[in-house]
């Protein structure tokens, strides 16, 4: 389900509500994606510095349950996430499905944005409604069967009854072959346009079952995709993980790298989680690019994010490691609004190849163990598992955090 970037109508008292806490687009605006380091599209107000974040995380926690409130919603979580992401204008998509809402939304009408935008909290209902359409379609279609073995029989009656009909006179007119005939013409017929409807029938049940499998389908992939940067998510990072050690190939020629963003907390108290917000997107897009587009990343945490290097050396996996830390470190990150200067942002990094695990858990914590060796070594920085001093085979116990 894709919701057009574009507000082509909504209520007049959403408008308002959202221009009073500065998020709102307007109506008949189109948003381009925004990056920070230069593209058009970011307002004043989502990218200058906040002085006092928490006290303007209130604001926007009042003005939530405010507008709430007076557009009748129901105080449910997740109809407070849907306010709360719209209105601190971290998801311009949202912000605009929200604002295209009639004055009194319905809960199915939030419902339906809550699937879209955070699938990965609707899970339950998604697949419960799946589960009800699929046992009705399957009844429907066990019906059809049953009515057609029910006509096949009747036929198969008709045709015994005149073979015993015929077997018992030595004698037949013209008149009583004709009649048979144009009886059995019937029941053939009948029982052919019975066939042809069931298989109609059932060529729209088959349809329908497609429907809900595709629906499934996106549903799974929405599950496994980060709603903020839309790369992979840790629940899809866990499977990738896992599918490492399903075979000997995988174990050799698989490495890890874990990523976290240097002092981020400083940043979000300094200028805000809406900035916060922004730089994930732009680092998540600057590892998306960096890579192979078959290789795998994932943000795992809040500004954690892993990357599975397929196919390349414990060297060459460094240098990409590397690559990624330098470019990361030489990304402008301002406000072209504003002109408002960020800061460097850099990441740290560990990275550890397969092969030197014994299991899925044993690699993850010999990669973070290596990130978190860069982490006090200066941040910045990229180190190899291999190269850390004390480490004797795959006794992953030895790298256990103090």
């Amino acid at each position: 389900m894709v919701f057009q970037a574009k507000v082509v109508g909504g209520d007049a008292s959403l408008r308002k509500l959202f221009w009073n806490v500065g998020r709102a687009p307007q109506v008949g605006d189109e948003w381009n994606p925004q990056i920070l380091s230069g593209s058009q599209g970011e307002s004043e107000s989502d990218m200058q510095p906040a002085a006092a974040p928490t006290e303007k995380s209130t604001d926007i926690a009042s003005a939530v349950l405010a507008t709430m409130r007076q557009l009748g919603v129901l105080g449910l979580p997740r109809n407070y996430e849907i306010f709360y992401e719209a209105l601190s204008g971290t998801n311009r998509e949202l912000s605009l499905a929200v604002l295209a809402l009639s004055g009194r939304p319905t809960q199915d009408e939030l419902d339906k944005i809550g699937r879209a935008f955070f699938a990965q909290n609707h899970g339950p209902s998604i697949v419960a409604h799946a589960r009800d359409v699929i046992a009705r379609e399957l009844e429907d279609v066990a019906s059809l069967l049953r009515s057609e073995r029910s006509h096949i029989e009747k036929y198969g009656k008709i045709l015994d009854e005149t073979s015993s009909g015929l077997s018992g006179r030595s004698l037949l007119s013209q008149d009583l072959l004709q009649k048979i005939a144009n009886a059995m013409a019937v029941a053939t017929n009948s029982t052919i346009d019975h066939g042809r409807q069931i298989a109609s029938t059932l060529n729209d049940k088959t349809a329908e079952l497609e429907s809900v499998k595709s629906k499934l389908e996106e549903y799974k992939r929405l599950a496994d995709t980060d709603p903020l940067t839309q790369i992979w998510n840790r629940r899809a990072f866990d499977k990738e993980i896992t599918r490492i050690y399903n075979s000997n190939k995988g174990i050799l020629f698989n490495a890890l790298i874990l990523a976290d963003i240097d002092r981020f907390k400083d940043i979000n108290d300094r200028y805000g989680h809406p900035v916060g917000d922004k730089i994930i997107k732009i680092i998540a897009e600057i590892f998306q690019t960096s890579i192979r587009g078959d290789m795998f990343v994932a943000r795992t945490g809040g500004e954690e994010f892993a990357l599975i290097i397929e196919g390349a050396s414990e060297d060459a996996t460094y240098e990409s490691a590397e690559r990624i830390r330098a470019l990361i470190e030489q990304t402008p990150f301002t406000s072209s609004q504003t002109g408002m200067n960020y800061g460097t942002v850099t990441v740290s990094m560990g990275v550890c190849m397969a092969s030197e695990a014994e299991g899925p858990e044993d690699l993850y914590t010999k990669a973070d163990r290596a990130l978190y060796r860069s982490k006090v070594s200066g941040r910045n920085r990229v180190t190899k598992h291999s190269t850390m001093a004390g480490r004797a085979g795959k006794s992953w116990l030895l790298y256990k955090k103090d």
